[in-house]
Order: structure tokens, then C-alpha cells, then sequence
């Protein structure tokens, strides 16, 4: 059992390691293993895009599956320190990286959290619960707490899950699906 902060700081150091060819890999992988879970009958679809030097998950593969099953992705704006929007992905849709690095939306059609069907989480660890530790802003507790009680929330990692993580606060959402590249965990 340990805490986020401990876990987080653990899990970026195992993070921070992985060659690009190994995240390649890992995300084609995972990409791959989502395409066996039950969440393909919905339309819209939240993605996380890549910040490439905090060496996450490469979504593109994802979205090149959602594309490809004529899903209309969603993907998040960073609007201050609290909150995101949540605009369609379409091929019009300008596309600009901010400070952190990761490609959001300038403009588009905007959606609200109540919206969105599957919502692919960012995560550094999770455990076999289904609770995750974040990068430790918020953002995604705060975005899955406005989202209705049935969207699907699915994980993504390139690691196996912890046994327990010990400081689950109340505002916490629990994942439905964990995804790694040997693995789908279901919550």
C-alpha cells in the first residue's frame, strides 16, 4: 500500500526510463487491447492528447481507431488551473500545444461533460480497485465528477497495477477499464 504522492513520484521515475521505441510499442499494444473491450456501440469519444516529454501513452494510434469506426473524438483545453473544455476533433479543428507541451484545440464545437460516452484517462499508476493517480492537478477528477454516472472511463498505462493505493480522497472516480499493454483490468 503507499500514497499518491509516494506513487507518483515512483511511477514518473519508471516513466521517465521507457526508450520512444518502447512507448511506441506499448501504446500500439494497448491500442490494440482496447479495440476488445465493450465501449464500441457510442459516438463520442474523450481522448487525452500526447505531451511527447512527459512520454505518456501516444493516443494517436486510439484515434486513428476512432476514426476509422467513424467516432467522433473529443479532446480537452486546458482553460485555467481548475478546468477543462471539450471540443470535437475534426479535421478543421486548429490545433496548438501549450505550455505543458500537449496539442489542444484553439477553437471548435464544444461539448459538455454530460456529452461524452468513453473518456480515455490519463494515469501514472493505478491499482486493483480502479482507482488511478494522476499528475496530481485535478483536472480529470474534476471533468469525471460533471460527467453522467454511465460514461465509461477507461485507463490507460504501461504498467501493472499496485495492490492498493492507501489515500483515496472522496472526490476520487473510480476507473470502469484499465489498459496496459499485457492486460485489460475491468472494475
Amino acid at each position: 500500500m503507499s500514497t499518491k504522492a509516494a506513487l507518483r513520484k515512483e511511477y514518473r521515475k519508471r516513466r521517465d526510463i521507457l526508450t520512444e521505441d518502447q512507448i511506441a510499442e506499448c501504446s500500439i499494444e494497448i491500442s490494440n487491447r482496447c479495440l476488445t473491450l465493450d465501449i464500441w456501440e457510442y459516438s463520442q469519444y474523450h481522448l487525452f492528447m500526447t505531451a511527447e516529454k512527459n512520454k505518456e501513452v501516444d493516443t494517436s494510434y486510439l484515434l486513428s481507431i476512432l476514426q476509422g469506426k467513424d467516432k467522433q473524438p473529443v479532446v480537452p483545453k486546458m482553460v485555467d488551473d481548475q478546468s477543462l473544455e471539450h471540443f470535437l476533433l475534426t479535421d478543421q479543428t486548429p490545433l496548438k500545444l501549450n505550455r505543458w507541451g500537449i496539442p489542444e484545440p484553439l477553437s471548435g464545437i464544444a461539448l459538455t461533460p454530460q456529452q461524452i460516452e468513453v473518456v480515455f484517462v490519463p494515469l501514472l499508476v493505478f491499482d486493483l480497485r480502479g482507482h488511478r493517480v494522476g499528475y496530481g492537478k485535478g483536472y480529470y477528477d474534476r471533468f469525471l465528477g460533471e460527467c453522467p454516472k454511465s460514461t465509461i472511463k477507461v485507463g490507460l498505462s504501461f504498467f501493472d497495477p499496485v495492490s492498493k493505493i492507501e489515500d483515496i480522497d472522496s472526490h476520487d472516480i473510480t476507473l470502469d477499464y484499465v489498459v496496459s499493454p499485457r492486460e485489460v483490468f475491468v472494475f
